[in-house]
């Protein structure tokens, strides 16, 4: 970049600034209010063994950790900066005339932030930050913008820890246990799938599967990623409605394939390995067998027998005339 062209850029902000001080005091506002009262205030409480209370973002970044499985959601925030300059071209372009709608969105995130605060609910605050995000750009810039960050906007649900779920989830380990012994029986594997335990007939190894390994703590991550995927390459709203839905199904796959390369290894390599370092490294089978149960499934909603439209009708031909 030119000397040149960074000082137009230079003088075109400045420029902005001078025509609308207004929009820019009040967005200067409204970021630091969101970082006092979001980053700052001391509201919740830290943790069962840490004294002391924290802010909101305090308090969720003590909760995205590995022992909860939640680690991905500090990608959130970096992912959503992401989207936003993926569509700089198009939030550049958009005409700009504020709306005074955005003030219920605001209004609504202020009162879950309240209601977070009086009932010791940081989820709710954080929840509120979308409405709050949303409402302001509503209010300031008006529908046309407003619809460009509407995803990455919805995106930020993700900050929520959903790590709890996995207790109202436990028929998944069924479905793994049941999915894990079939296969099995297909290659010829003499394996007793019952309840949640894989149970080799020689007695050489015996499995549990753990409510960790049911897929429901991959399913916020491939949720994410779904999301993403659709939000990036498909055309037509109820293409990602269903791609995402399924995301829980490719979370699914994902995990038996992951499960079903453990107990190959247990079967024909070694028990301890299978359990040990291998399990703890086998999420690298699980990504690319996900992403494969999405991609193809994409190709399946968008195959042409499902998007072709019906050709209109001549009805002069048809009568033949």
């Amino acid at each position: 970049m030119t000397d040149q062209t960074k000082s137009g850029r230079v003088h075109a902000f400045i420029d902005s600034i001078t025509r609308d001080p207004i929009s820019v005091l009040l967005v200067g506002t409204l970021i630091a209010t969101f970082i006092y009262f979001f980053g700052v205030v001391p509201l919740f409480i830290r943790g069962t063994f840490i004294k002391g209370a924290c802010s909101a973002f305090g308090w969720a970044w003590q909760a995205w950790n590995p022992l909860a499985n939640q680690e991905h959601s500090k990608l959130v925030p970096l992912i959503f900066l992401g989207l936003i300059f993926y569509h700089r071209k198009e939030i550049a372009r958009a005409e700009k005339a504020g709306d005074n709608k955005g003030l219920l969105f605001v209004g609504l995130g202020v009162i879950l932030f309240v209601l977070s605060a009086r009932c010791l609910q940081p989820r709710l605050a954080l929840g509120a930050i979308p409405f709050l995000i949303y409402g302001a750009v509503l209010y300031l810039w008006g529908k046309r913008v407003a619809r460009i960050i509407l995803f990455p906007c919805a995106f930020l649900i993700f900050l929520i820890p959903f790590g709890a779920i996995e207790q109202a989830t436990f028929k998944l380990q069924f479905i793994i246990t049941s999915a894990i012994g079939f296969l099995s029986k297909l290659v010829g594997l003499k394996i007793d799938a019952i309840g949640t335990t894989l149970n080799a007939s020689d007695g050489k190894f015996n499995f549990m599967i753990a409510e960790g390994c049911s897929g429901i703590r991959s399913l916020t991550a491939m949720a994410m990623v779904t999301a993403i995927f659709v939000h990036l390459t498909q055309d037509r709203l109820w293409k990602k409605i269903v791609i995402f839905a399924f995301s829980v199904v490719f979370a699914i796959v994902g995990n038996i394939g992951r499960l079903f390369s453990v107990v190959l290894v247990a079967k024909f390599i070694d028990p301890k390995l299978a359990t040990g370092i291998y399990h703890d490294y086998s999420g690298w089978f699980f990504f690319p067998i996900a992403l494969l149960a999405m991609y193809f499934f994409s190709k399946l909603v968008n195959a042409e027998f499902l998007n072709k439209r019906s050709a209109p009708i001549d009805i002069d031909n048809a009568h033949g005339h």
